[in-house]
């Protein structure tokens, strides 16, 4: 593939394998899941930088891997070596590590508000209770303490004034759709653009689903059509010979989120190029691809006024810097009253980390 050099940081205390096993992962990504593919490139890298040894070979190095459950044997004999589970999530998680490393780790995620009730998680701060307060928010042992202090065990009488509730702050969840474009630009020009956002989706599951398992986290590509994926599904992910109709991946984005029960929603868009497709009513597609064309930019805007009726906010990432886009994501932004973000693609994760955090900080009320 052309555009993409590898390089291989070898530290003295690895291992050949743990070497190899941390370049077997970013060079996978690359190839799009392609185990055969990923090993070749791991050959000339092998033969460059001599990592494996006569005592450790580079077959020593695949049968490990098969060995410790990261690449499996094809059932029909064909020959051709698959990925596992095991190696999908250590992908993730090489992916945040990766792109979220520098950044300071907080603690089990909690998204808080001064607002009382609603949470299952105790502060360990009572308080006695209050005409309205929720029974279910009611401390049994501290209140049946309290009974037994005031009244004792042979006239046991509740009252309100024995009554403790728990004095927990409501924790808010967030709905996040993530947005991928796959169009065929996100290839071109010489650069690689598909492989960062690829990484930065992975990293971002990770870190929403272990770090804040209350929020959900739901994916969808969007080309001439849109749809959705797993979070297994993206290290195989690939550029196809799309148009790109924005109009279709907010629809489906949007209807992804209407069935959510979180009381916080929104959309990250990772995109390079313009709106250049739509579906229309009878099936055909309505395609230009030479400038910003104003019926495609109405449905766009369209869209982006419906989202903020909607109260959920549209937050895009450009990796191309074209003035016409340029406008075009900043008139959609305003008009949604989400944010723009024009980046390269070396900053693309830690922008997508700050606009989640904020997110965050933005909710507690």
């Amino acid at each position: 593939m052309n555009g993409i050099r590898f390089s291989a940081k070898i530290n003295q205390k690895e291992t050949p394998f743990d070497t190899l096993l941390g370049l077997f992962k970013e060079v996978i990504v690359h190839t799009s899941g392609d185990v055969d593919e990923a090993l070749d490139w791991l050959r000339q890298l092998d033969e460059h930088y001599k990592i494996t040894t006569e005592e450790y070979t580079f077959e020593d190095f695949i049968q490990e891997l098969k060995d410790k459950g990261y690449l499996r044997e094809p059932k029909d004999g064909s020959g051709t070596l698959s990925m596992t589970a095991k190696t999908e999530n250590s992908l993730r998680k090489a992916a945040m590590d990766k792109i979220f490393g520098n950044f300071q780790k907080g603690s089990e995620g909690q998204h808080s508000s001064n607002k009382q009730g609603g949470s299952d998680e105790l502060t360990g701060d009572p308080r006695p209770y209050q005409f309205g307060d929720a029974l279910d928010k009611v401390q049994m042992t501290e209140s049946l303490k309290n009974a037994l202090i005031q009244n004792g065990a042979d006239e046991l009488t509740f009252t309100t004034d024995n009554l403790v509730v728990d004095d927990s702050p409501l924790n808010t969840s967030v709905s996040t759709v993530l947005m991928i474009d796959i169009s065929h630009s996100m290839i071109l020009y010489g650069e690689d653009r598909i492989t960062p956002a690829k990484m930065v989706a992975m990293a971002m599951a990770e870190w929403i689903t272990t770090k804040f398992p209350k929020d959900t986290l739901d994916i969808i590509v969007y080309g001439n059509d849109s749809w959705p994926i797993s979070i297994k599904e993206l290290p195989y992910l690939q550029v196809g010979p799309y148009h790109t109709n924005f109009v279709a991946g907010l629809e489906l984005a949007m209807d992804i989120l209407r069935r959510k029960r979180t009381p916080n929603k929104q959309i990250f868009n990772i995109t390079d190029g313009k709106p250049s497709c739509l579906l229309e009513p009878d099936g055909t597609y309505y395609k230009n691809s030479f400038g910003l064309d104003p019926y495609i930019v109405g449905k766009c805007m369209d869209m982006a006024a419906k989202a903020k009726r909607a109260k959920i906010t549209i937050n895009s990432f450009m990796i191309a810097k074209d003035d016409y886009l340029l406008h075009f994501i900043k008139s959609f932004s305003e008009l949604n009253g989400g944010r723009a973000y024009y980046t390269g693609l070396n900053k693309l994760g830690e922008l997508l980390f700050a606009d989640y955090s904020n997110q965050k900080n933005k909710n507690k009320r």
